[in-house]
């Protein structure tokens, strides 16, 4: 969820990592690191879901990254006295992969060639941090919105048997943190979405339509070109709608 397409580590790669890294298994809600706390090596996810967060202020935050299978997240600790830039906390039941730094030089002496697939990865993920810097600073509330909600529905967790996306109470308090607005701005393009047929709301649950439509729906009415929206990695459908 992290990167755009279907960009993440395969399972021999995995698996290369694993004889090298120390292997752990985190309940929903743990909190594997602080900001401001000392970072070595790097993480990978095997399986769940790692949300990044940058606490704004008491009851709010910002989601600059979901790190789930194939992804790392950490990387931070690759630096010489590093520092973690976010809190991390498994979002469901996760299990890791942690190469602390001697370990990950190790990795690169004895397998440069799935060191640099890993290397690979940091760098894609990298990237994709920098286009949401971008998305931030061009993007309306609107266009991130719906840019979130198609990354969401990469994620097999956030998605029903009709692939359509589906958002509780604390799945969209996630969708207004990686969106980067208050609830009251993203309720509003939600309601937006409902008016459209996009959407549906039940309760304090909100479904939305399966990524295809909302790409399809959208894009007719998007002029500007300049949006990628990564909802497969066959297909990305550009454009936006300013509020």
């Amino acid at each position: 969820m992290m990167t755009h397409g279907s960009t993440r580590l395969s399972r021999a790669e995995l698996d290369s990592i694993a004889t090298y890294a120390a292997k752990a298994t985190w309940p929903a809600g743990f909190t594997l690191y602080q900001r401001g706390g000392a970072a070595d090596g790097l993480f990978v996810v095997l399986r769940g879901r790692i949300v990044l967060r940058t606490r704004v202020k008491a009851g709010r935050g910002f989601v600059p990254a979901v790190a789930t299978g194939g992804e790392t997240f950490g990387t931070e600790g690759l630096s010489p006295s590093a520092h973690y830039a976010t809190d991390a906390r498994a979002d469901e039941e996760s299990e890791t992969l942690h190469l602390s730094g001697a370990r990950y030089r190790a990795f690169v002496r004895e397998q440069p060639q799935q060191a640099l697939h890993l290397l690979g990865q940091v760098m894609a993920q990298h990237a994709a941090l920098l286009e949401k810097l971008r998305e931030l600073a061009t993007l309306s509330v609107e266009q991130r919105l719906v840019t979130t909600l198609l990354r969401m529905a990469q994620d097999q967790s956030f998605v029903g048997d009709d692939g359509r996306i589906t958002l509780d109470a604390p799945q969209y308090r996630l969708l207004c943190e990686m969106v980067g607005a208050t609830r009251e701005s993203v309720s509003l393009v939600l309601t937006r979405l409902i008016g459209d047929g996009l959407a549906e709301r039940h309760g304090t649950t909100f479904v939305v339509a399966p990524a295809p439509e909302l790409a399809q729906r959208l894009s007719e009415a998007w002029r500007d070109g300049e949006v990628a929206l990564p909802w497969s990695a066959e297909k990305e459908v550009g454009g936006g709608i300013r509020t």
